[in-house]
């Protein structure tokens, strides 16, 4: 079979070979396997506005899967539902894999569609049905190609409306989101407005996201990250090969992490540069723009005075917005390019429109874009995106830094503090880590993932999320079953509206893996503690084959 299939690297045949394991709670069949509930959950916070807003699905309880016979779930044919929404990440093909395998194992006559193109594809009812030929193509591949995606919100009632007449039409009797955040609660306020319908459907979410912020004691990662993290830290760690084989450039380097640093710190913990910023850090020390600058350039300045001139600096994507004085400056921005759009847009000289927009500012604010890089300077008054605020995703912050830093050491120079040479070269790693063929640890993650919510499918429980924890184990021991949605959801406000939100979770800066990094920074700032990951290992001893993420070690232990 494999010879027939399309072109395809001699690798990918191999990892269409690999069976993902179950974990044994999974193996049996669907009438052993009994879901036990727990307590009543709560809201994360907001819990009487949140209860407000899902008045048929909040306050659900946690779900385990236990082995035992189980005589209520569903025997009949069930017609499910899959869709990704939102970016990327390895695994998302194994979870169809998984939800195929589950609901099949079941019932041969059970049937799996695939939404094309994220939620737009079930607004505009376009769909494939999923068959073993896909199996054979695409399992433990990268990317979501097979059904695609997007990132087309559910937010109004005419969409709700949409999306009950389109899977009624359809006939379906469950649908799955694969998403992060955003996606996970429009799958929850998908399932409180069916209830609320009277419509009996499941709606069941999968947690995905490279950037790790979707997780609690339950879903202690999201999948994608493993692997991301991986890709990331082998160029990582070329780098810094790089770095210590010429050394003569800092290298600054920018991850994906828009909302938080968990891909930094774990990319740092796999290859040990120079300086990893964290950007939950800089928030609760209240530090400045100069504030990070100074933290750089004292590693700059102490290395070049032990004769090293070259070094590697991690940088989030997002770590501007956790500097409190750069939020003010975004929020005044924001409000003067809102309330004087037609004069702004009517000034045609860049010059004049930047003397324009900052004689609106406060003179704190205005001397502080003044004092960026004026490429950079640019970016915040000048680019917009689609709402009309700073467009922060395409701010290039490791130049921004760069150009501080680089003004910095000139500024020593002329105190006789820093004799060096401050050579720098910078990079953007965000897509390359997004679509890469999953680690043996993501297909197993991910296919397990599927294959639960098959099962909270056939048992009939909707506004839930899939879980599958205890990861530091082997997957035959992993636990398993689901989460209420709700249980995540706090209440933000977005556009001037109170909204529900599932809380994006941040570096704990009291957890285990920060503190075990505030251990060593001082070290890898000085030395050449650098690591070199190397590729991802397929094959091999299980010693590196199912290597789980640095911070999965340190927080949780495994219990033997």
């Amino acid at each position: 079979m494999l010879q027939k299939l399309r072109d395809i690297s001699e690798l990918q045949i191999e990892r269409l070979k690999f069976k993902p394991v179950l974990p044994d709670v999974l193996k049996n069949n669907v009438r052993l396997v009994k879901p036990i509930k727990g307590r009543r959950t709560r809201s994360v916070a907001d819990q009487s506005e949140v209860k407000g807003f899902f008045k048929n699905t909040y306050g659900l309880p946690v779900v385990t899967f236990k082995k035992g016979r189980n005589i209520n779930v569903k025997k009949k044919p069930v017609k499910v539902a899959v869709v990704f929404s939102g970016g990327q990440a390895p695994g998302g093909h194994n979870v169809i894999f998984g939800l195929f395998d589950g609901l099949k194992k079941a019932n041969e006559d059970h049937v799996l569609i695939g939404y094309l193109g994220g939620f737009a594809g079930i607004l505009d009812n376009k769909y494939k049905e999923i068959s073993k030929k896909f199996l054979n193509e695409y399992r433990n591949t990268g990317g979501f190609d097979y059904i695609k995606s997007s990132r087309a919100k559910i937010e109004t009632f005419a969409q709700f409306g949409a999306i009950k007449d389109n899977l009624e039409m359809c006939k379906v009797d469950a649908l799955v989101v694969v998403g992060g955040d955003d996606s996970n609660t429009s799958a929850a306020m998908i399932a409180e407005y069916l209830k609320q319908e009277n419509i009996d459907k499941c709606i069941v979410g999968i947690p995905k996201t490279i950037d790790g912020d979707l997780k609690n004691q339950f879903i202690e990662t999201s999948f994608g990250f493993d692997t991301a993290t991986k890709i990331y830290s082998e160029l990582v760690g070329n780098i810094c090969r790089d770095a210590n084989s010429s050394q003569k450039y800092w290298h600054f380097i920018r991850l994906m992490g828009r909302k938080a640093s968990h891909i930094a710190l774990e990319v740092g913990f796999k290859t040990q540069p120079n300086v990893v910023l964290i950007g939950e850090e800089i928030l609760a020390k209240n530090m400045t723009l100069a504030n990070v600058v100074e933290y750089i350039a004292d590693v700059v300045v102490r290395r070049s005075l032990a004769g090293k001139n070259f070094g590697v600096v991690l940088v989030p994507e997002g770590v501007i917005e956790f500097i409190p004085e750069i939020k003010e400056l975004i929020f005044a921005l924001n409000d003067v390019l809102a309330d004087n759009a037609e004069i702004v847009a009517s000034i045609l000289s860049t010059e004049e429109k930047t003397k324009f927009i900052c004689g609106k500012l406060s003179s704190n604010m205005s001397d502080l874009i003044m004092g960026l890089p004026h490429e950079i300077a640019l970016q915040f008054m000048l680019d917009r995106d689609p709402h009309g605020n700073v467009a922060l995703s395409s701010i290039e912050t490791e130049k921004l830094l760069i150009g501080m830093v680089y003004k910095k050491l000139e500024k020593l120079k002329k105190e006789k503090r820093y004799t060096g040479k401050f050579s720098t070269i910078s990079h953007f790693l965000g897509y390359e880590g997004r679509c890469g063929i999953p680690s043996n640890f993501d297909a197993n993650y991910s296919y397990a993932l599927g294959y639960n919510a098959a099962l909270l499918v056939l048992n009939g429980f909707t506004g839930y999320m899939s879980y599958v924890k205890n990861l530091t184990k082997s997957p035959k021991q992993w636990e398993c079953g689901g989460i209420p949605l709700t249980m995540m959801i706090d209440i933000e406000k977005r556009l001037g509206k109170e909204k529900p939100v599932i809380r994006k979770t941040l570096v704990n800066l009291n957890g285990k893996s920060f503190k075990e990094f505030a251990k060593k920074r001082n070290m890898w700032a000085i030395g050449e503690n650098y690591v070199f990951p190397g590729p991802i290992q397929y094959f091999g001893p299980a010693s590196i084959t199912e290597m789980t993420t640095k911070t999965l070690q340190y927080e949780h232990v495994v219990k033997k």
